[in-house]
């Protein structure tokens, strides 16, 4: 999918990948005026479809509200705002799914952005991720701007393994932080100043966790901004498409 303006583009794509028989990712991006767009990525966690459902639920329910709220003439406070009670909505809204068990886990991760007025705002919920593209003098940067909420970070973060063995941790999968785990869910809140030529680039760990930082920065920044998504998704596939995958991708 992508709508783009003389200002900006925004596309998005996800993919089952290689191994898995159900892509329990969802994921929006859309033009909200000529000078403003959003973008939500979410990947569900749960038995069968469950986890499906609630990455869609999620979606829904962020896309539709930031889709009704959002006017230009908000401050930064407002769209923070925004952001972090359309997560709060679909943490009800998951939490509110009918479940199958008593012992069920339904959940997702949920990572959004709202780029309007060369400043990016983000939130994040579990370990999908957003960074920042971007050249600095003569060199192309990528950075990670979310902090992953995940058992192997805090591992990091403690100084009881190494980044290098957090990437091949056994529970590098397991999230410490998910929309419809709890009855409350508290996102984190980013914002950035951009320049032109930026992009920031939403994922989930089907590309972050089989992928390296650099090859992502290369791909983005060798390919036009239509092409990104694809050659992204073709990238953790060919590296053994282990995870359903999906990126956004905004370009200033």
């Amino acid at each position: 999918m992508q709508k783009g303006s003389d200002i900006l583009e925004i596309y998005s794509r996800t993919d089952i990948g290689l191994e898995r028989t159900e892509n329990q990712d969802n994921v929006w991006g859309e033009m909200l005026s000529q000078n403003a767009c959003a973008a939500v990525l979410c990947d569900g966690m749960g038995g069968e479809s469950r986890g499906g459902l609630a990455s869609r639920i999620a979606v829904d329910t962020v896309s539709k509200k930031i889709k009704s709220e959002f006017n230009e003439s908000m401050s930064k406070t407002a769209v923070r705002n925004l952001l972090i009670t359309s997560v709060i909505a679909a943490n009800y809204a998951v939490r509110g799914c009918p479940k199958e068990s008593a012992n069920e886990i339904m959940g997702t991760t949920c990572v959004a952005a709202i780029v309007f007025n060369n400043t990016a705002h983000i939130v994040n919920v579990g370990d999908s991720r957003a960074y920042q593209l971007f050249t600095e003098g003569d060199d192309e940067c990528i950075r990670q701007i979310t902090k992953d909420h995940s058992h192997v970070r805090e591992l990091v973060d403690k100084g009881v393994i190494t980044e290098e063995e957090a990437k091949v941790h056994p529970k590098r999968s397991k999230i410490t932080r998910a929309v419809g785990a709890d009855d409350d869910v508290t996102p984190d809140y980013f914002e950035l100043d951009l320049n032109s030529g930026d992009m920031i680039l939403l994922c989930s760990d089907g590309l972050s966790a089989y992928g390296d930082d650099l090859d992502i920065l290369d791909i983005c920044f060798d390919s036009k901004p239509k092409d990104c998504c694809g050659a992204l998704i073709g990238y953790a596939n060919n590296n053994g498409g282990h995870d359903n995958v999906s990126v956004a991708l905004i370009a200033v």
